[in-house]
């Protein structure tokens, strides 16, 4: 059965929102794992060294293992994927039958952006108590389309600026070499969505010929944010001087977003627009609202250290994205817009780590690592806004170290598989990579 034209331009307008939030959280997916630059050089591969304050995110117990009070700053620069697309794509309706098909052959524009991270841990010499807190950004994301991309009623740009802060606690039991931390986890993100809303004639009734134009309706802006809590622990054991074993868990967060969304309608929607909807504003605002749940994460670590100057360790992440299982969108107003559910569908998924560090030197440590992350997003909900594929993670870095402080510096280069998608919306394969650096300078007192 062919649906109105009023339904279908709801359905334009509800999509876009859609595409607001699938990106709000990638290890693979949105999840950002570098949170430290010592860490990031072995490939994030952390959990049972966990011996400088980035523990905090890494393994919270590894604090109880340090002494004294120590501050470290750093930053992660991250190039935004060049992910280039090629095959076909759909502007309008998805449904059969409707939409306007077009080939794609187009490259995601250049972008960077700058992750914080900071943390602080102080413990007694002669006390197994350990604390600390770490404030990063767990779950950024940036990714611009040309304007005049064929995925512009989908994205043409989206940014995430999400902050975590999380104030743990850890306790030492010596006799048994063993230590235990809890935390808390509180997210707050602030979101930012522009794109086009199309539509066929065909969906507006003017002819049902294949192939027609899509006719551009308007350009919606939108902003929101909000914030959830959560908790983490963590787990170190380490029975001898060579050996370590490190577990650490994430429990989810949901995150329950408010937010306002600006339609600047054009001429042609205006007059779409008034003869169905009697509506003849060329600017259209309402608020909307969701809810998401970023995953839980298990995190498994072994250290071992075959000679007194290397360190090998190998870690195994679990991430559980099948929290994100829909997107349920409720506006304020709905002259317009249609309240909508929509399934996402993620899978759980894993990420295994190996990295290395040889200490060249009492001041200077050499590291390495790499890591394959499998990414969450099945075929029927990959677009553009996040067009994920598993990868290969390849680091290096250094350590330099004072009496007083130590200085880190990291590099990666993902490498993404390229991604083969035929759903509803578009056919075809994302190529992409990516390049972080990052740098901690730490403190001690």
């Amino acid at each position: 059965m062919k649906s109105s034209p009023k339904q279908h331009l709801m359905g334009v307008a509800l999509l876009s929102l859609v595409t607001l939030l699938p990106a709000v959280a990638g290890a693979a997916g949105f999840h950002i794992r570098e949170q430290g630059a010592k860490a990031m050089a072995m490939a994030n591969a952390f959990v049972a060294q966990a011996d400088d304050p980035s523990a905090i995110f890494y393994n919270p117990a590894g604090i109880a293992f340090q002494s004294g009070t120590q501050v470290s700053l750093g930053v992660t620069v991250i190039n935004v994927p060049e992910t280039e697309f090629k095959g076909t794509t759909r502007l309008g309706d998805n449904r059969p039958g409707l939409g306007v098909e077009q080939a794609v052959d187009t490259k995601a524009r250049d972008d960077v952006f700058f992750p914080p991270n900071f943390y602080m841990t102080s413990s007694k010499a002669d006390s197994p108590w350990a604390f600390g807190i770490g404030v990063g950004s767990l779950y950024p994301l940036a990714k611009r389309w040309d304007t005049t991309s064929p995925f512009r009623d989908e994205i043409k740009e989206i940014a995430i600026k999400p902050i975590n802060i999380n104030p743990t606690v850890a306790y030492r039991f010596d006799a048994l070499k063993l230590a235990l931390a809890v935390g808390v986890d509180y997210t707050y993100a602030d979101v930012w969505l522009e794109k086009s809303a199309c539509a066929d004639a065909y969906a507006l009734g003017a002819a049902p010929l294949p192939g027609l134009a899509a006719v551009q309706l308007g350009e919606l802006e939108m902003e929101a944010d909000g914030d959830g809590w959560g908790y983490n622990a963590g787990l170190l054991w380490r029975p001898s001087e060579r050996l370590s074993v490190g577990v650490a868990y994430r429990s989810e967060i949901e995150l329950e977003f408010d937010g306002d969304a600006d339609y600047q309608i054009t001429a042609a929607g205006n007059q779409v627009y008034s003869a169905l909807a009697g509506y003849s504003d060329m600017v259209y605002g309402t608020g909307a609202e969701t809810k998401i749940t970023l995953p839980e994460t298990w995190s498994f670590g072994l250290a071992i250290k075959p000679i007194e100057r290397l360190t090998l360790e190998l870690d195994a992440d679990r991430f559980g994205w099948s929290s994100y299982d829909s997107l349920d969108i409720y506006f304020s107003e709905n002259r317009i817009l249609a309240d909508s559910l929509n399934p996402k569908n993620w899978n759980d998924v894993w990420a295994y780590r190996f990295g290395l560090q040889y200490a060249l030197t009492d001041q200077l440590d050499l590291r390495a690592g790499y890591a394959r992350d499998n990414n969450p997003i099945p075929n029927g909900t990959l677009g553009p806004e996040l067009p994920d594929s598993d990868r290969n993670n390849y680091t290096f870095g250094f350590g330099y170290h004072s009496e007083r402080a130590v200085f880190d510096f990291a590099y990666m280069w993902v490498d993404f598989d390229d991604r083969r998608v035929n759903n509803e919306t578009q056919a075809g394969t994302y190529e992409s990579d990516a390049h972080l650096f990052a740098a901690n300078l730490t403190y001690f007192f």
